[in-house]
């Protein structure tokens, strides 16, 4: 091995163990650091030496450890940070995924769905399946944002069902800040869900 490729090996694991255990990363991440081919390579050197590892096709992680239960699965939202970072996206958690988010739900969905302004495409994560679902600009003027998450997990979760204990809790878990901005996007939300909202944020009104 070259200097200058013992260089590179060095630089890239260098920036991996700066961010710590847990940080999910693609190639795209060290393009400062060698050309393509070279940072390919030791990637897949540190994989083969067990440092890093392989989720999927250009999707790599530095697996936390747990002294009982070993290597851990990476963070769904880790991955998902990791692919829009790398494709420029805009990304909203949807769904089960997002009333899991906010506590509203202790299913771990096996598919995790983000809204996106980017192209729509499933990434298979071992036995997950991240899916990443263009929508439209409405959808996504919330991104990124609690009430984003609020909008997506109450509409999964049906108007039935988004009752006063679910309105309680969130009212106990979302900040004041956070309560505000409900209040501020109340106009990108369905009627009902805006109704939901209020009663959520209303203990900002006083």
């Amino acid at each position: 091995m070259g200097k200058r490729t013992q260089s590179v090996d060095y630089k890239i694991i260098s920036r991996i163990r700066g961010h710590g255990r847990g940080w999910v990363f693609t190639p795209a991440d060290f393009h400062d650091l060698g050309s393509r081919n070279a940072i390919a390579l030791a990637l897949m050197r540190h994989t083969r030496a067990g440092t890093v590892r392989q989720l999927a096709r250009g999707l790599y992680d530095y697996p936390r450890q747990d002294p009982r239960l070993g290597v851990l699965a990476a963070s769904t939202d880790d991955i998902a940070k990791a692919l829009r970072g790398r494709d420029d996206l805009r990304l909203q958690a949807s769904g089960a995924h997002a009333a899991n988010l906010l506590g509203l739900s202790t299913q771990v969905p096996t598919r995790a769905v983000y809204l996106t302004d980017g192209r729509g495409r499933k990434v298979q994560v071992g036995k997950r399946q991240i899916i990443l679902k263009h929508t439209t600009t409405r959808q996504m003027a919330t991104a990124g944002r609690t009430s984003g998450l609020v909008i997506q997990a109450f509409r999964w979760l049906g108007q039935e069902n988004v009752d006063d204990s679910i309105v309680s809790l969130l009212q106990k878990k979302l900040s004041d800040r956070d309560k505000k901005q409900l209040l501020k996007d109340l106009r990108y939300a369905p009627a009902w869900v805006a109704d939901a909202m209020r009663k959520v944020a209303q203990t900002t009104l006083y």
